[in-house]
Order: structure tokens, then C-alpha cells, then sequence
């Protein structure tokens, strides 16, 4: 097949969300001389923040670099997840029991946040509470879900189930894993139309949103800080940076803590209902157990996959990479490559050294960054907590709240460490796909 042979005649390089939100660009106006907060970053953080501080009569202006929402928030799989990552990743082996306790407890606060931010406030985003299925490659992979179901069971009693390989058709179509593990509470959402949903919650509690408007530096001035953007300079009181994949350009200190891998995601054109309910039977939210992981869903509407990975160990244009996960995806469901793909896009994911979220402050600046792939709860939940953090109103400090930020290790060799890594991880995973299908049926 030819690389392009994939590609629908009406492809599109932009997320297919963006078909019914688009990033908003706002007209141009004069920046107002002050504010009491100045939010960089008009994500889910950024925005969740805004609404929050506003609510509480604060003056709240949020810049972002391009139009607003052109960002990770509206470009990724739109899976709504709890703490189950910092569980299976290790993340939490070098903290502390009480830490450990903390940072589940926060991390099942952030889903219950967003479920009650989209409730109360009527936010249009397509939830929906369906199940996270994480499907074993390997058979040993399947014994490793065997170990993290028994983990979570006793931080989130009743969650979670394991699906072995005999019962797997009742959850997946194909015959590509040897068993999965089912965690009930999770979810998924459009991400563009939920992005569009909350700026219309901060522009109601009274914040101004505005884009293509770039910030070069944040210095301090008296007891407060001047903004300096591309239009001008704006004095803060306070100031909230929510860059998360989009902190190369943030500051020394964030640039080097943070790193924005690219995720790459398709998404097909419309397939009958029939294949749909084979391939994926109750519409949850899919991840496999890869080094580079893969993750897929049907989109809200149910007419179509999306699916996302890492396409190459390089940086691709979409239209190159389409095909990457494509075969991957047909590799899954060979029912699937009589069908095209319509749409293929990138959003960086933040990353960080310690695979943990965090938030805190430096030099008197504000920061809530690195979700590490857990963004559309954990990015909310986390711009609420720095709102409230900011205006002196914590029952207690939020679990990712820490004067230990770990650095990434040579951060400025970044361009070339990440394809590495996923070079090697892509190579341990074909390896793992070679031994398992001689297990395969």
C-alpha cells in the first residue's frame, strides 16, 4: 500500500474535534494597563484558574501565544483518568507511604472535580463515564495487570476488574491482546468542545481571554510583577504560568522541567455501526500496556475511531505519520483497512522527570505543569487548586505541591533525547509483538 493510500481525499491536517470547536481567535484590543492576576496559558488549567479566581472578584486576564485553545487541550484523546498512571508507571516508589496516600487521593479528587465542574455548571462536552480498558500486548504484560489491579484495589476498592483473554471479546474486537484490565470510574469527553465549554464559564464569572498575544518575560515590580508581552506590558499583582507541553519558551526554570513529547493521533472517517459495536462494544476509553503506548476510543458521536501513539522515533508532518498509526491500528482490527483515515494531528504532551504532576511557585510566580498524559482532569483540577492557593483558601496543600522539582537530565539535549528514547521503546516493543504472536491463536 502506498503511504498516502490511507489518506481520505478530504484529509485534514487539524484535529477532527476542531470540526465542532474550533481555537478561538479573539479581535484585537488594547491590553489593559493591571490586573490582580495574569494567567500564561489559556489551557484547561489556565482557564479552570480564571474561572475560579474571577468567581472570587479577582481581575483576571489570560494571554496565550496563538488563538486560544490551539494548544494540547483541544488536541488530545479527550480520556478523562484518575491517579491509576502514578500507580503502573512507579511513579509513586520513591515517596513516602503518606505521600503515596496523598497523591492517590488528589489524583481521585481531580476526576471527581471535573465531573462536578461539568455537572454544576452545565458545561457542553460530550462526558461520559464508560471505563478505561488497558490491554495486555504480551502475556506477561497481562501478569503485570494482575500486579496493578492488585494496587489499586487498595487505594480504589471496587474499580476495578480484570478481563482475561477468554472474555476479552465482550470488551474488544480482534485478537491482538491476551487480556485487559477495566477500570469502571474513568471516562472520556469531547476535548475541543469541553476546551470551548470553560471559556465560556471564565468569560461568565467576569475573566478576559486573550490570545495571540505572546509573553516574552514576567519581572518582578514592588510587591507585584510586569507582564511584557508582544503588545505591551501589563502590571500583575499575581501571575499563574499554565504552559504544561508548551514550556520551552516559559522560562529556565520550567524549560528545564519539563518537556512537550509529540503525540500524534488519527482519526477514520465513518464507519458502519455494526464493525463500530465489534471493534469496541461499549465505547470505553482504550490504552495497551506498549512502552509507546497506544490509546484509542470511538469518538462521542459514535461513527468513528480516534487513535493515538507515537507514529516514528522522529517529528513527522501529519500526513506522514497518518500511515505509522494507521498500520498500527489495523494491526489491531484488520477490519478497519477497508475504511480511510480523515484526519491526523499532534499535540505536546508535558512531561516530567519524576513522571508527576506539579505546582508551586518560583521566584514568586505561580506554576501548575506536567500532566504527563493525564491533562484534561489532572490540568483542571490543578488550575483549580492553584485559584485557590492564590486567594489563601486551601483546606490543605494540594499532593503536587513541592519545593522538589526535579530538573530533566540535560534538558537542552531534548531534541534528540526524546526520538531516542522512543526509538529504543518502539524497538522493545516490536520485539515484544515478535514473541507474542507465537503465543497468539
Amino acid at each position: 500500500m502506498l503511504a498516502t493510500a490511507c489518506l481520505a481525499a478530504d484529509f485534514k491536517n487539524t484535529p477532527y474535534w476542531w470540526e465542532a470547536a474550533q481555537p478561538e481567535t479573539t479581535a484585537p484590543f488594547d491590553l489593559p494597563a493591571r490586573s490582580d492576576v495574569v494567567i500564561v496559558g489559556s489551557g484547561y488549567c489556565g482557564l479552570s484558574a480564571a474561572a475560579e479566581l474571577a468567581n472570587a472578584g479577582r481581575t483576571v486576564v489570560v494571554l496565550d501565544a496563538g488563538p486560544l485553545g490551539i494548544g494540547a487541550s483541544t488536541r488530545s484523546g479527550g480520556m478523562v483518568t484518575g491517579g491509576q498512571k502514578f500507580v503502573v508507571s512507579g511513579a509513586l516508589a520513591g515517596h513516602l507511604p503518606e505521600k503515596q496516600k496523598r497523591i492517590l487521593e488528589d489524583a481521585k479528587a481531580s476526576l471527581d472535580h471535573i465531573e462536578q465542574q461539568i455537572s454544576q455548571n452545565n458545561l457542553d462536552a460530550d462526558y461520559r463515564r464508560c471505563g478505561r480498558l488497558i490491554a495486555a500486548v504480551t502475556p506477561w504484560h497481562y501478569s503485570r495487570l494482575e500486579t496493578w489491579t492488585k494496587l489499586l484495589d487498595v487505594h480504589a476498592p471496587g474499580t476495578t476488574q480484570l478481563v482475561p483473554r477468554t472474555k476479552l471479546s465482550d470488551e474488544i474486537g480482534g485478537k491482538h491482546y491476551f487480556g485487559a484490565l477495566l477500570i469502571n470510574n474513568y471516562g472520556g469527553l469531547h476535548p475541543a468542545k469541553y476546551h470551548k465549554a470553560l471559556r465560556g464559564h471564565a468569560r461568565s464569572r467576569g475573566a478576559r481571554l486573550i490570545g495571540e498575544t505572546p509573553v516574552l518575560k514576567v519581572e518582578r515590580n514592588g510587591d507585584g510583577f510586569v507582564v511584557h508581552t508582544t503588545r505591551g506590558d501589563i502590571q500583575a499583582g499575581q501571575v499563574l504560568v499554565a504552559t504544561n507541553g508548551y514550556s520551552d519558551s516559559a522560562g529556565a526554570f520550567l524549560s528545564e522541567r519539563v518537556v512537550g513529547a509529540a503525540s500524534y493521533i488519527v482519526a477514520t472517517e465513518p464507519l458502519p455501526t455494526a464493525i463500530l459495536r465489534k471493534l469496541n462494544p461499549h465505547g470505553r476509553m482504550i490504552s495497551d500496556t506498549k512502552r509507546s503506548l497506544s490509546y484509542f476510543r470511538l469518538s462521542p458521536d459514535l461513527t468513528r475511531v480516534v487513535f493515538g501513539g507515537r507514529a516514528s522515533g522522529r517529528d513527522l508532518s501529519e500526513a506522514a505519520a497518518a500511515p505509522h498509526l494507521y498500520r498500527q491500528m489495523c494491526e489491531i482490527w484488520p477490519e478497519i483497512a477497508d475504511f480511510k483515515v480523515s484526519h491526523c494531528w499532534r499535540g505536546n504532551v508535558g512531561m516530567t522527570y519524576d513522571h508527576i504532576p506539579h505546582m508551586g511557585i518560583h521566584d514568586g510566580v505561580h506554576y501548575a505543569v506536567g500532566c504527563n498524559g493525564s491533562g484534561v482532569a489532572m490540568m483542571s483540577y490543578l488550575g483549580h487548586q492553584s485559584a485557590l492557593r492564590m486567594l489563601g483558601r486551601q483546606n490543605r496543600p494540594c499532593a503536587f505541591e513541592s519545593d522538589l522539582f526535579p530538573k530533566i537530565p540535560m534538558p537542552s539535549a531534548g531534541s534528540w533525547i526524546v526520538p531516542a528514547v522512543t526509538r529504543w521503546y518502539l524497538a522493545r516493543d516490536w520485539i515484544d509483538s515478535k514473541l507474542a504472536n507465537r503465543k497468539r491463536a
